[in-house]
């Protein structure tokens, strides 16, 4: 027997070599296979009816296996999900957000993309933290916001695009693009480099910003599609468009003086509006006036040339008759309106019963309305 094994060495009982104690792992000791092993077979025979493994045992433990396997299969897609089952790796299928179901695994699988979800790219810009103002703060890229327009200018675009999955493109972006903000950021720096080459700095910086939103999404929407990407371009939003900053108070300076120059024609535009509309009325009217004033003197003369070609037709059957009824009817017009009094100063001078009439006093109370003056030109007329 070998020395180490022997109870009663010369250094004692125990594991002891010549230069004392054994080494001693430190901590608890780690925890025996086949006492484990051990137990889980008797737990499983406690369960088991017989307490061994017998052919029912076996069965019931089968079925509660593919039990379990078979629930396996349910699983809930989120409001911003949809569902993308896999049979075999292939896609059969989407399912909407809620409770649903599936074969369980390795049949079939389920993916969850985002798809109900917009999302936000920004392009030419990026958010930092900055500790300083204790949140974010906008940074801008320039290797991808510079570009150059069609007249050879370089103009400072940044811009964001929302974008989404198409409902009915789910597996297209699953399986044909590798990294999807990737290529829709590519894309949009592409087209929106594009569209700017294309067309002059002015209009860009002053009133073509929506022309070159919504020519920069359908080129995007028009690349994405001949990728296969399955992805739906909502809007594209220019948030700032600039001259680089060098220059950018010279650009300024030319923008305030074409705002100035677009003002004024306005403002003239609109008093021309508003004098020139005028200026007719009252032509029209002028004109109108004139138009009545003629139609009025030509039938009046016409009335009074056939009123006096019929008295001319009395006048020759009857040319006495006719010529005292014009006398009277003359006086009866001149007469007619004066103020006048007829007395009969006979052969008495004025005495008897005409006397008794207040001559003075009627003439007074007659001529009073009009001016103070009248009445004495009217008394002595009478006397």
């Amino acid at each position: 027997m070998p020395w180490k094994n022997q109870g009663g060495g010369p250094w004692g009982s125990g594991p002891k070599g010549p230069w004392g104690s054994g080494p001693q792992t430190p901590g608890p000791k780690p925890p025996d296979l086949e006492d484990l092993l051990r137990r889980s077979q008797d737990r499983l025979q406690a369960i088991l009816p017989g307490g061994s493994f017998s052919g029912m045992g076996i069965a019931l433990v089968l079925v509660g296996a593919l039990a379990i396997w078979g629930l396996s299969g349910f699983f809930r897609v989120q409001s911003e999900e949809l569902g993308v089952v896999l049979r075999f790796g292939k896609h059969v299928r989407t399912v909407q957000p809620g409770l649903n179901y599936h074969l369980p695994y390795p049949i079939e699988t389920v993916l969850l993309p985002k798809a109900l979800r917009v999302s936000t790219l920004s392009i030419g810009m990026t958010l930092i933290e900055d500790p300083a103002r204790r949140g974010r703060t906008v940074r801008d890229v320039p290797e991808e916001s510079l570009m150059l327009t069609g007249d050879e200018n370089i103009v400072d675009v940044d811009f964001t695009v929302l974008w989404r999955i198409k409902p009915d493109g789910v597996g297209n972006f699953l399986f044909n693009i590798q990294n999807p903000e990737g290529t829709v950021k590519a894309v949009a720096e592409s087209a929106m480099r594009e569209v700017v080459g294309r067309n002059n700095i002015q209009p860009i910086l002053t009133g073509a910003r929506t022309t070159t939103e919504a020519s920069v999404q359908e080129l995007m929407q028009k690349t994405l599609d001949s990728y296969g990407a399955g992805i739906l371009v909502q809007q594209v939003q220019m948030q700032k468009v600039d001259p680089p900053s060098q220059v950018i108070d010279a650009f300024r300076d030319v923008q305030a003086a074409r705002a100035d120059l677009e003002r004024l024609q306005n403002e003239a535009q609109t008093y021309a509006n508003r004098v020139i509309p005028d200026a007719r009325g009252r032509g029209a009217q002028i004109t109108q006036v004139a138009e009545g004033y003629k139609e009025q003197a030509i039938a009046e003369a016409r009335g009074q040339s056939a009123r006096f070609l019929s008295v001319y037709e009395e006048y020759k059957k009857a040319p006495d008759v006719t010529r005292q009824r014009i006398y009277l009817e003359t006086m009866e017009r001149v007469l007619g309106g004066a103020d006048k009094l007829v007395t009969d100063l006979g052969s008495q001078g004025g005495q008897g019963v005409v006397p008794y009439l207040p001559l003075n006093e009627l003439s007074t109370r007659r001529a009073a309305p009009a001016q103070p003056a009248q009445p004495q030109q009217q008394s002595g007329a009478n006397r």
